[in-house]
């Protein structure tokens, strides 16, 4: 057995715990910004719309990374999966420092490109909030490198107590800039570029160790290994452009729903604000995939791979149960913290009890499945399937149930959970066939 059962709580537990960090210090975060006026809120959503599409890109790469170190120590070749480690960072330090380079030069007519005249004002914070977060995607980019790489090692907890690190310093600092100097979106950004800084230095310290199973040598990131970079990017170039493009769905989502009225846009908002928590257990447990899978498959054993994968999926059935019959229990009393119109309220109540009982249901099929192909090197099929699943229900649904049969946003949420059925299927019946247990990346 690869994974005990005490090993697989310790791998997520953390990892729950740090994805109830990001989301409630996320709603903080914003929360602290709309002090600043409308226009700064104004300013920094939009352009964290462009950095939530760089953080799928750099947890694609981190992803790449992961699987493939995963899948050397179940070969148990430690010193390959410490160099793999190397060229991870390696990568993500040179993609993150051209994405920054190119938004910091280009900041004007991307803005201008994406989203067009908007007023001066909202410009002007959104370009100040772009130039000092971008700043950060370096540090953003070897966090997440590093912990993809503890979860690799089955250690979590590390990732988890350097983010919580990471948040507090955010939150004092957005306390401080904003509230204590006034800064506005600028101070926003500089203390989540501080300390996305501080958590990456955090990381690399402790990834130094030799103690740990796969550590990393400063002075070996930037000897290049062609073999081991193409490894990482084969996993890593598909996985980008499948979360680019679902997060580019995302954006465009929102402009259909943005035509349907306020009191809509405003369930939107708050709906997805509440919708993660319902799937809470689900984007903790499939970190942990990559990490199970990927070790099983590099030892090449594909009947431990899919008893693990059950094992989990159960877990993950058995948490969001859970979650949703509190949070579904509890959803007039959560509601009523929003200042809500009655018709924003019966909006939103409704989209959440779409998304939160598709997410009990079908969620963990369609996502973790997907994630067990990744993990075993079948990235072409997942990467195909969900661009097509995305142009097809997501989109054009949204716009035929939302638009064309007037919906509305319940429209546009029910095309997401076609969007997700679909998938459950076609991974549903790829997993089935038992192809990936013979794949072989290292």
């Amino acid at each position: 057995m690869f994974f005990s059962n005490k090993d697989l709580r310790k791998l997520i537990i953390p990892l729950i715990i740090e994805q109830v960090l990001a989301i409630t210090v996320g709603m903080v975060d914003t929360a602290m910004v709309s002090m600043a006026g409308e226009a700064a809120i104004s300013g920094v959503s939009l352009v964290d719309m462009i950095v939530n599409l760089m953080i799928n890109i750099f947890a694609a790469l981190a992803t790449g990374g992961a699987v493939i170190v995963s899948q050397y120590l179940g070969k148990r070749k430690r010193d390959t999966a410490c160099e793999a480690a190397n060229q991870l960072l390696l990568i993500s330090l040179v993609i993150s420092v051209v994405i920054m380079a190119v938004m910091l030069l280009f900041r004007q007519p991307i803005l201008s490109l994406i989203y067009g005249d908007i007023e001066p004002e909202v410009m002007q914070n959104a370009l100040t909030y772009l130039i000092y977060i971008s700043i950060g995607f370096p540090f953003l980019a070897l966090f997440n490198s590093c912990a993809a790489l503890f979860r690799s090692m089955g250690n979590s907890r590390i990732s988890m107590q350097a983010a919580l690190i990471m948040n507090i310093i955010n939150v004092a600092g957005d306390t401080l800039l904003i509230y204590g100097l006034h800064m506005g979106a600028a101070g926003a950004a500089i203390a989540s570029t501080f300390s996305r800084f501080c958590s990456a230095v955090i990381l690399i310290y402790c990834a130094r160790s030799q103690k740990n199973e796969v550590y990393i040598r400063i002075r070996h990131i930037f000897r290049a290994d062609l073999v081991l970079i193409k490894k990482i990017l084969y996993i890593g170039i598909p996985s980008g452009i499948e979360s680019g493009l679902f997060q580019l769905g995302r954006v465009l989502v929102v402009s259909i729903i943005a035509g349907f009225g306020t009191a809509q846009i405003a369930a939107n908002a708050v709906a997805n604000n509440l919708d993660a928590l319902g799937v809470i257990a689900g984007l903790s447990v499939n970190l942990a995939v990559i990490t199970v899978i990927g070790r099983c498959m590099g030892a090449g054993d594909g009947r431990q791979a899919a008893f693990y994968m059950k094992k989990l999926l159960k877990i993950t059935y058995l948490l969001t149960l859970c979650t949703n019959i509190v949070l579904l229990g509890g959803l007039p009393w959560i509601l009523n913290i929003y200042s809500l119109s009655p018709e924003a309220y019966h909006y939103a109540f409704i989209l959440v009890w779409i998304h939160n009982v598709a997410g009990t249901l079908i969620w963990p099929l369609s996502f973790m499945v997907p994630n067990a192909l990744r993990a075993a090197g079948d990235v072409k099929y997942t990467m195909f399937i969900s661009i097509f699943s995305m142009v097809v229900f997501r989109l054009a649904a949204s716009v035929i149930l939302g638009s064309y049969l007037q919906w509305g946003a319940i429209g546009v949420w029910i095309a997401m959970v076609l969007d997700w059925s679909f998938r459950t299927i076609m991974f549903g019946v790829r997993y089935k066939k038992g192809k990936w247990k013979k794949m072989r990346i290292v």
